[in-house]
């Protein structure tokens, strides 16, 4: 089962690799996905959620609408005491998109495979081997057949268990966090129920998480009912833990899914070993406290697509894809502990415990700034790469959807993987998408009210920025260069 040399072979078919693929072929570069899965798309997803800047990223692809059409919107989150409200931030997207994982995978799929992506299904990787000109990988695919697969670049998005991972010698230190945690999808007798909030006694804490199609999700977890996680799961156990936390079990009937796991935390120390890069769950694992698995999944793929892209298409250095590693392995570090800190604010158990989260939550409830930085780092908004030394103030950060002069959104002149150039000058024109150029349409500055040249990345970041219209002529040769 030999196949032909492809620029980019991304392996596991979950939101991470189908984002990736998809963009990589929008973008004309021919990518074969491997999954060793069947085609089937499961039904059993522990990811529940969209946050915010996730719902950006999709949009800048055409795919956050149809997803908004299916789920459910949550604009408030109450955890353990601590209340946020996603409502006061900064984005179109004001909220939580409640929405089973198995349909943001629907979608990328759909679009993946018309975008021109090759599917190999039931086909397991056994061992990558590079050299200077590409990386070859070893398959076994259906029945068991051996086979090699040659690309330019492999991306390993093949999750916690990642073989390309293993097959490339990376350690993926950490440890298991929380063990027997309890998980299901069942109906609640009053299906109008949406709130969704985590709540805890001593030694015991459920999460509830409403879902749009009349399923709620309930996580939960006590401290002694420690078991393995082949344990079988009851409705009757379900009901049990969360009467236990909330006084009340909801009706809850027609489970669809129940299971056992445990959680762990562990990221990878590179996402990069030469041609071979990591993304999603093969580069970083942590508790689902706050949702944001997939959405860091996600928004690595949206980082390192268009970096691909570039150099394959000759339009960037190899040495661009090193930056993939030093803007997204501080995020994943910061997720792990911005989780890690919320599974642990769930579990206190102690009376001590119990108190210090009290007053902390207390004191958090009354400290706004505070507030904001925690609901921009939990949807993503708050993120930022680091930029050269002297650059502009704007560079690395997140360019805000602002309607643009030309007409339409920002978010919208990005489809098609495009640079956009903003300049404040009143002239400039846009290109077509997918050709590699950078359109030059007009808006104020979204952040001062002072005119500014934005030069912005298809990732939805700031490349470069500049004061006044001098700018314009400096960010348009740089678009030149990189685009």
């Amino acid at each position: 089962m030999n196949g032909t040399h492809r620029p980019v072979i991304v392996v596991g078919s979950g939101p991470t690799g189908l984002l990736l693929a998809g963009d990589l072929a929008a973008a004309g570069v021919p990518v074969t996905l491997v999954e060793k899965r069947s085609p089937e798309i499961s039904n059993l997803s522990r990811a529940f959620g969209l946050h915010a800047r996730s719902l950006e990223q999709l949009d800048a692809r055409g795919l956050a609408e149809p997803l908004e059409a299916i789920g459910r919107r949550i604009d408030r989150l109450r955890f353990f005491g601590l209340r946020l409200d996603f409502g006061a931030l900064p984005s179109r997207f004001n909220h939580v998109l409640m929405l089973p994982q198995y349909e943001v995978e629907k979608v990328l799929r759909g679009r993946a495979a018309e975008a021109g992506v090759e599917f190999r299904y039931e086909t397991e990787v056994t061992g990558v081997r590079q050299d200077r000109d590409g990386v070859t990988v070893d398959v076994r695919g259906p029945g068991g057949v051996p086979g090699e697969l040659r690309a330019g670049y492999v991306v390993g998005a093949d999750g916690v268990r990642s073989a390309v991972r293993h097959a490339v010698g990376l350690p993926f230190p950490g440890r298991a966090v929380i063990r027997s945690v309890v998980i299901a999808d069942v109906r609640f007798a009053d299906e109008s129920y949406a709130e969704l909030v985590g709540d805890s006694v001593p030694g015991a804490f459920v999460v509830i998480v409403p879902f749009g199609d009349g399923y709620h999700r309930v996580v939960g977890w006590h401290r002694e009912h420690n078991v393995p996680d082949s344990e079988p799961v009851g409705l009757a156990e379900v009901k049990e833990l969360v009467r236990l936390v909330t006084g009340r079990d909801f009706g809850m009937h027609d489970p669809r899914w129940l299971s056992r796991f445990h959680s762990e935390e562990r990221q990878v120390p590179a996402y990069r070993v030469g041609r071979v890069l990591l993304a999603g769950d093969a580069a970083h694992v942590h508790s689902p406290a706050g949702g944001q698995g997939m959405n860091t999944g996600l928004q690595d793929a949206a980082n390192l697509s268009w970096k691909l892209a570039a150099v394959l298409h000759g339009r960037a250095p190899d040495t661009l894809l090193d930056s993939y590693q030093s803007e997204r392995h501080p995020v994943g570090r910061s997720v792990l502990r911005s989780s890690g800190g919320m599974i642990r604010l769930a579990m206190a158990s102690r009376p001590w415990e119990r108190a210090l989260r009290s007053a902390a939550v207390t004191a958090l409830d009354h400290a706004g700034p505070v507030q904001r930085r925690v609901a921009g780092l939990i949807s993503g908004l708050g993120y930022r790469y680091a930029a050269p030394r002297g650059a502009h103030p704007l560079t690395g950060r997140r360019a805000p959807d602002v309607a643009l002069a030309g007409g339409g959104r920002l978010y919208e002149a990005l489809r098609g993987g495009r640079f956009v150039l903003i300049t404040p000058d009143g002239g400039g024109h846009g290109d077509g998408p997918g050709d590699g150029r950078a359109d030059r349409l007009v808006s104020r500055h979204w952040a001062s009210g002072r005119r500014t040249a934005l030069l912005v990345r298809p990732d939805g970041y700031v490349a470069w920025a500049a004061e006044d219209a001098d700018g314009a002529a400096v960010a348009a040769a740089l678009a030149a260069r990189v685009c």
